[in-house]
């Protein structure tokens, strides 16, 4: 059988043998002592890019959240996040293990507005845990790559910041928000206080994350980070794969979105398969009465999908899967709902 198509997740590609190249000519030094100088170059472009006074470049989004997490509450507080958001739902547990810190979840579909958040926020009062921190995810990963609307991130850190809140964005896939709205991303982080993104999705970078915010913040979550264990060495290498995806696959992420709604269309109406709407950017959630049957059928014919639950199947695109890849996709999979349907 020829090589698996696999729309698992964007975090499956690779460096491209020119990404390749720049991770092999960079210059490096000791990371834990600043000394690192494409390591600092990279974490200047992203403050820069954000609109952030710094950034810190993390091993993973998940540490990179955490940071945030720790450096904005302390134990006994409480957090606000979109109901299966990824820093409450994908990240181990981690704002109650390392923070000491409660979630409520609000909204739907990955979105939540003002309304919601004054909804749940508690009484000043010692009976219970203080709300000091708003999470977004944007996109937000298992709605399908939802959009959070920017009119509703400002009215929202207006309000919390007048309550002494903090507000962090979850910009995984920041750049593909951007690209598919038309908002800079400066624009998107503008009304958040911290911000992360994946240099590893469709970005297509091997691994790493940033942490941008103004120079206390990155003060304290530089501490945090040693704590948490995230401190690298000679990671210029690792930085320089980072700043190819920067300078070379923001803008093609068009592409990938452009897959995904032709994915979507291509299953439209296929019996016993339903589409959790038009894709806004690379995800596609696909709704099916035995979902682990057709993953499983699915990856005996090459075609790799994730699992969301009983029901649900996520299909993303990403730079390692042509149109044509995705084509040959759809078609497996319609012929086998057509098989099963027989």
């Amino acid at each position: 059988m020829s090589q698996s198509i696999d729309l698992r997740s964007d975090t499956v590609t690779r460096p491209t043998p020119e990404m390749r190249a720049a991770m092999a000519a960079a210059e490096v030094g000791d990371d834990v002592y600043g000394e690192d100088p494409t390591v600092n170059r990279l974490q200047a472009v992203a403050a820069e890019l954000m609109g952030k006074e710094g950034a810190l470049f993390m091993p993973s989004g998940t540490m990179a959240n955490q940071v945030a997490v720790r450096a904005w509450t302390e134990p006994g507080d409480a957090l606000m996040a979109a109901r299966d958001a990824h820093v409450y739902l994908y990240e181990g547990g981690g704002a109650a293990a390392l923070s000491g810190v409660q979630a409520a979840l609000i909204g739907s579909d990955g979105l939540f507005r003002l309304e919601d958040v004054q909804a749940a926020a508690a009484p000043d009062d010692i009976h219970f845990a203080r709300t000091r921190l708003v999470c977004v995810e944007n996109t937000h990963n298992r709605s399908g790559g939802r959009i959070f609307p920017r009119s509703d991130a400002v009215a929202i850190g207006d309000w919390a910041r007048a309550r002494g809140w903090s507000l962090h964005l979850d910009g995984a896939r920041v750049f593909n928000a951007a690209v598919a709205s038309g908002d800079s991303v400066e624009e998107i982080a503008s009304p958040f206080d911290s911000v992360s993104f994946c240099l590893s999705k469709g970005l297509g970078a091997p691994v790493g994350s940033l942490l941008c915010g103004d120079k206390a913040f990155i003060d304290r979550a530089l501490r945090i980070r040693k704590l948490f264990g995230g401190g690298m060495r000679q990671v210029g290498g690792l930085a320089a794969a980072g700043l190819y995806a920067l300078d070379h696959h923001v803008e093609r992420l068009a592409e990938d979105h452009e897959k995904a709604r032709f994915l979507a269309a291509s299953l439209e109406g296929v019996p016993g398969i339903e589409i959790r709407g038009v894709p806004e950017t690379n995800i596609v959630v696909i709704k099916a009465g035995n979902a682990p049957a057709l993953s499983a059928r699915a990856r005996d014919n090459g075609v790799l999908l994730s699992l969301m639950d009983a029901c649900t199947l996520r299909a993303v695109t990403h730079l390692d899967v042509s149109h044509e890849a995705v084509a040959r996709a759809a078609a497996v999979l319609v012929r086998i709902q057509a098989e099963d349907g027989a």
